[in-house]
């Protein structure tokens, strides 16, 4: 079986989850008898595609991530790109991302894995999605979608009106973090809780200040961290001013992942209040350094945490602030959670899931 893999994400992201996604699974299945993987990707800015060239065949070169360059990037790549891929005659395409004018290749069968439907879940407070056409174009052109939860899946059935047939799922993999710490910080005195990542719209950001500012047991005896997402805005600012909350009490520190684990091992909880997510990384890393997870039982992350996870009812910021002061209070929960937390963690690998994605190639060419 030959896979190629299209340019169009290597394109777009430096780092970001989806191209590291391609990346691993199509190093395993280069690594699979009877399997031949390559990208096609004529021009990229891709740091993980860069590191890649022992383990995969690419067709294509790093250019490094110019801003004057990107539209010659773009143009070369839609011309070229479709040209290599039908010369390599490979069985199946996966497309990378959504641009619905790339000719397809005849030859071949065409998959696209969705990640989810938050922009069209959100679409009132979500800013325009330049790929929202192009997703929707993409998706239903493809023979097969394959979908990163059962509950991406739902939506995208429910929402696209596509065929449950032509759909499958295979969770993400899962690695640990890396284990060298690049930058010493200064962690906080008091005990903290942990939030990781943006905080915008469905991410709840909000909803969590309010539970932290009605909860005397969680003002007096402890801080937020919240890692990565860039500093605080001028709103954030005023609405955590707004709740009276201490200053100091809430800090926002930027780092790498290696920086990261080192809050995830102090953490008293790692708090994810997110309304909706296709999968759901975090609760997973919070887990693999025995970091208690709290999270709300929306959308994929039932699926993804099972009940390794303090939950709190979406909507409601008492039962927020209840559910993080449960897993701070309860001992007992918080050794049940980590146990819980270990085990959920062996169900997630990068090789299981390049596997099922072999498997569901094989389907669609039978």
């Amino acid at each position: 079986m030959k896979i190629a893999f299209d340019h169009q994400i290597f394109a777009l992201q430096r780092y970001g989850g989806i191209s590291r996604y391609i990346c691993e699974i199509a190093k395993r299945i280069s690594q699979t008898n009877g399997c031949e993987a390559n990208i096609v990707a004529p021009f990229h800015i891709n740091e993980y595609l860069r590191n890649l060239r022992h383990s995969v065949r690419i067709d294509g070169y790093y250019v490094g991530n110019i801003p004057k360059i990107r539209r010659l990037v773009n143009v070369v790549n839609r011309h070229i790109g479709p040209v290599i891929l039908r010369q390599s005659r490979p069985d199946i395409v996966h497309r990378t991302y959504f641009d619905a004018k790339l000719p397809d290749v005849k030859s071949a069968r065409t998959v696209i894995t969705l990640h989810d439907m938050i922009h069209e879940r959100f679409q009132k407070v979500m800013p325009v999605a330049s790929d929202a056409v192009g997703k929707r174009a993409s998706v239903l052109a493809a023979d097969h979608v394959i979908c990163v939860s059962e509950s991406a899946r739902r939506d995208l059935i429910e929402i696209f009106d596509i065929n449950p047939e032509k759909t499958s799922v295979v969770h993400q993999g899962f690695d640990l973090m890396p284990t060298v710490d690049d930058r010493p910080f200064a962690l906080p005195t008091r005990e903290f809780v942990l939030f990781v990542g943006q905080r915008w719209g469905y991410k709840n950001f909000d909803g969590l200040l309010a539970a932290y500012a009605a909860s005397r047991r969680l003002r007096e005896n402890f801080d937020i961290v919240c890692f990565g997402g860039g500093a605080f805005s001028r709103a954030e600012k005023s609405a955590i001013a707004a709740r009276g909350i201490r200053n100091g009490a809430i800090r926002q520190i930027d780092g790498s992942d290696a920086s990261l684990r080192q809050f995830y091992q102090r953490a008293v909880a790692f708090v994810y209040p997110s309304l909706y997510e296709g999968f759901g990384i975090p609760p997973l890393e919070a887990m693999s350094f025995d970091c208690p997870v709290v999270c709300c039982a929306v959308a994929s992350l039932p699926e993804v945490v099972g009940q390794a996870a303090s939950f709190f009812e979406a909507g409601n910021n008492e039962s927020l602030g209840a559910a993080i002061e449960r897993v701070i209070d309860d001992s007992a929960l918080r050794s049940e959670l980590i146990q819980r937390g270990r085990a959920r963690l062996k169900l997630f690998s990068w090789e299981r899931c390049a596997k099922e994605t072999l498997e569901t190639y094989q389907k669609v060419l039978s």
